[in-house]
């Protein structure tokens, strides 16, 4: 019974919010933007910055609640919003480049390391990346993208995309080998 009043009441929020009610739409805000700060974390090193693309996205959720159609998850659309402000911000600031090249890539090599992190830790090792690599990684690792959504969403080939995963991939392998030689096969918890 619960469920349903909770998606009951969010539909009735979002209602409120549309007809701009200042607290349905703070309560919102409140509600989501711990995530979707998240979300833009992911893409965006700086966390003032990252901030920044949050409220733009929120304006944009605001702006077009309207078209907000009752289907589907209305986290998942606000998510959508916040990515794409996301990468919005990185193209802006032209800070994604991506390489084209042909590789041979397999799962297996990605699998092999069996090391124990923080979120915070692994975050860091994220940030690391380049930023097309840390684009294509985040899209597909974290969000569930497949390669021709990212393909579509980036304006890259899925070639490109795949591409850039893999050498993510593989950057991200070399830093955890590092980070396990140098803590002499132990990770500091």
């Amino acid at each position: 019974m619960k469920v349903i009043q909770l998606y009951k009441s969010e539909n009735q929020l979002i209602k409120k919010a549309i007809k701009e009610h200042r607290d349905a739409q703070r309560q919102l805000y409140t509600r989501y933007s711990p995530k979707m700060l998240g979300v833009c974390r992911r893409y965006i090193k700086d966390v003032h910055y990252a901030e920044e693309v949050m409220l733009t996205g929120f304006l944009k959720v605001f702006t077009n609640l309207s078209k907000f159609k009752f289907e589907g998850s209305f986290e998942g659309w606000i998510r959508r919003i916040m990515i794409n402000e996301s990468i919005s911000f990185l193209r802006k600031e032209k800070q994604v480049l991506f390489t084209e090249e042909i590789m041979n890539y397999s799962e297996e090599s990605w699998n092999n390391i069996n090391v124990e992190l923080e979120v915070n830790q692994i975050q860091e090792l994220i940030d690391g990346l380049p930023v097309g690599y840390r684009t294509v990684f985040v899209l597909y690792a974290i969000e569930g993208y497949k390669h021709g959504e990212i393909a579509k969403t980036l304006g890259i080939s899925e070639s490109t995309s795949k591409t850039q995963l893999f050498k993510a991939r593989k950057m991200l392998q070399q830093k955890l080998n590092l980070q396990n030689k140098s803590n002499h096969g132990t990770i500091k918890i």
